[in-house]
């Protein structure tokens, strides 16, 4: 029996063959806190109405596009075109984690999934028709997890059949 197990360690190590529970942790596993000090920058200023600080969580050359479909481009482009939102559309509400899933698809990039509501001034509680669900695509540029790609839906359950 113990031949058997040698052997078959052997035919393992060999081969690569490693079980998923075996399996090492992505390089930069621990990185959770980098990822939620983007989260909380663009929190921030949101909620300042500030394009340019949102837009610094992103690379020089990132995509964006919003809930209603417009595609910004470029951090200069996602900065003016936020800029506008925060004028026009979204001033005084902020943003509210709800939900968030990471994950790993090399060490140095990650698809964060994050559900949000938005608060309106002078409120607690998510606005009516607010959820959206967000794809973030973050990579490692020089040390600093910043978002090279974001695209939010809005959640809007379809009609019951009943």
């Amino acid at each position: 029996m113990r031949k058997l197990l040698v052997g078959m360690a052997v035919l393992v190590a060999a081969t690569g063959i490693v079980t998923a529970s075996a399996a090492a942790e992505p390089a930069g596993h621990g990185d959770q806190a980098a990822f939620d000090r983007v989260r909380d920058a663009q929190i921030a200023a949101w909620a300042k109405g500030d394009g340019a600080a949102f837009a610094a969580t992103f690379t020089a050359d990132a995509d964006l596009v919003t809930f209603n479909g417009d595609y910004l481009k470029t951090r200069e482009g996602i900065a003016k075109g936020m800029q506008y939102y925060f004028d026009n559309f979204i001033k005084g509400s902020k943003i509210k984690p709800v939900t968030e899933h990471v994950r790993y698809l090399e060490p140095d990039a990650v698809i964060i999934v994050r559900d949000t509501c938005l608060i309106n001034a002078g409120e607690t509680d998510c606005r009516d028709g607010s959820l959206s669900r967000n794809t973030n695509v973050l990579v490692k540029q020089r040390g600093r997890w910043l978002q090279a790609s974001f695209q939010n839906t809005r959640v809007v359950p379809l009609p019951s059949s009943s």
